[in-house]
């Protein structure tokens, strides 16, 4: 897959607001600190399409992106480390889980894991339930530049036996600095399209 036109649609407040055309959906979830603006950045060829904070927690809403005319890629709220009121996250939770149960165009979520660290409670939870609710998903690996080769083979290998029981066979190394990974993605996300 190659992405030739991005165009920002919309942030929505509430699942329902979502576009309602035929168009699939690919959705991207993580944890607030992933670098899930920058993946899509680097995917988009674009450095400032997708906002990236400093402070985590930024992405608020479901933002939708209409790539190629063709599909929407949706940045979710992140979840996690974000520095806000617990009745905000609860609020990103329920928001999130009516987007993937009722939006009948989703074809796959890419759950973005920081391949520094093991993998992290909520991570696996979010992977888990998607397995449970038969929603195809891809995981990725992000800031795979920031670790000697040594270490991220040794940390790709303990992330995918943490992964073994959800079902997950692969993990997709990324980095945007690099782009590692890039064509590898647009490639599994074509697959399921």
């Amino acid at each position: 897959m190659r992405i030739k036109t991005v165009e920002f649609i919309k942030s929505a407040a509430k699942a329902n607001q979502a576009p309602q055309d035929q168009r699939p959906h690919i959705a991207f979830a993580g944890r607030s600190n992933v670098g899930k603006s920058s993946l899509l950045n680097t995917l988009f060829n674009r450095k400032r399409m997708a906002l990236v904070s400093s402070t985590p927690g930024k992405t608020q809403l479901l933002n939708f992106f209409l790539v190629n005319d063709k599909i929407y890629f949706v940045d979710l709220p992140g979840y996690g480390f974000a520095k806000v009121p617990k009745k905000v996250k609860a609020e990103w939770g329920r928001l999130i889980e009516t987007y993937l149960i009722e939006n009948e165009n989703l074809k796959c979520v890419v759950v973005l894991t920081d391949i520094r660290h093991d993998v992290q409670k909520t991570d696996r939870q979010l992977i888990e339930w998607l397995a449970q609710n038969d929603i195809p998903f891809i995981v990725v690996g992000t800031k795979a530049d920031k670790l000697p080769k040594s270490k991220l083979n040794m940390q790709l290998a303990r992330n995918r036996k943490a992964l073994a029981d959800s079902g997950v066979e692969q993990i997709i190394l990324f980095s945007t600095v690099t782009k590692i990974g890039k064509a590898e993605l647009l490639t599994e996300i074509e697959k399921l399209l």
